[in-house]
Formats: C-alpha cells, sequence, structure tokens
C-alpha cells in the first residue's frame, strides 16, 4: 500500500512539473513593461492595424490591431478599453480594445500584441507616427 501512494505521489509530482514547464514564462515575467489606460496621454496611428501610445509621461507602446480598423489611422480621439484590470502589459493576452470615436460610429478593435519600444526605435519613427 505504502509504495502504490508513493507511485501516484511520484506521478503527481511528474505531472505538477510538466504542467509548469508548458506555462508561458509572460503569466509570471517580472521584466515586462506595463502601463494604466488611464496613463495614455497621445497617440498616433499611421495606418489601420498599429497604434503607438505614449504612456507613463515618456514611453512608447506599439498595439498591433487584430483586424483593419477603420479609420484609426485619422481619428482625433481613441480610447483603451481593458477587461478586468486596467494594467496593460507587454505581450499577448491583454483583455484590451481600442475604441475609434468618430462622429458616424464607435467602433472597437481588439488588440493582439502589446509591445515596449525602445528610445532607438522611438527615434527611428517617422515624425508622424510619434505619439
Amino acid at each position: 500500500m505504502e509504495t502504490r501512494s508513493f507511485s501516484i505521489t511520484l506521478a503527481a509530482l511528474a505531472m505538477a512539473a510538466a504542467l509548469a514547464a508548458a506555462c508561458p514564462a509572460s503569466a509570471a515575467a517580472p521584466g515586462r513593461s506595463c502601463f494604466w489606460a488611464h496613463s495614455v496621454d497621445g497617440f498616433r496611428s499611421i495606418d489601420n492595424r498599429t497604434v503607438y501610445v505614449r504612456a507613463n509621461m515618456h514611453e512608447v507602446f506599439e498595439l498591433k490591431l487584430f483586424a483593419p480598423c477603420l479609420d484609426v489611422d485619422w481619428s482625433h480621439r481613441i480610447g483603451l478599453r481593458t477587461r478586468g484590470s486596467s494594467s496593460i502589459c507587454e505581450g499577448s493576452g491583454n483583455a484590451v480594445d481600442v475604441i475609434v470615436r468618430s462622429t458616424a460610429h464607435r467602433q472597437h478593435c481588439p488588440v493582439t500584441t502589446v509591445r515596449k519600444l525602445t528610445p532607438t526605435e522611438v527615434a527611428a519613427l517617422p515624425p508622424g507616427a510619434r505619439p
């Protein structure tokens, strides 16, 4: 009986180790940069699939959209809607939408990935793309 419980314990430990190895490192990655949705103080978009936002006063984040988002590249106002936490972090899996508001409509555009740009990448952006 004792041998059987030891085998079950050993199997459970092996399964737990396999699950831990399968979990993405981003779930607890301490080095990921994040910003609060309410800390965004500027945005720009040069096409209908990418939005650059300035947050935390000097950081620039690139938001890649799931599909083309009509009018985001000429809109003067957007919003960010989060589901769950209002903290938005690098990587995928954020539950956040870019909301484009115009006089004719309001469109929700899901964000697939978020990436913080380095200072060199920000400097390399065309002037019309810098938030």
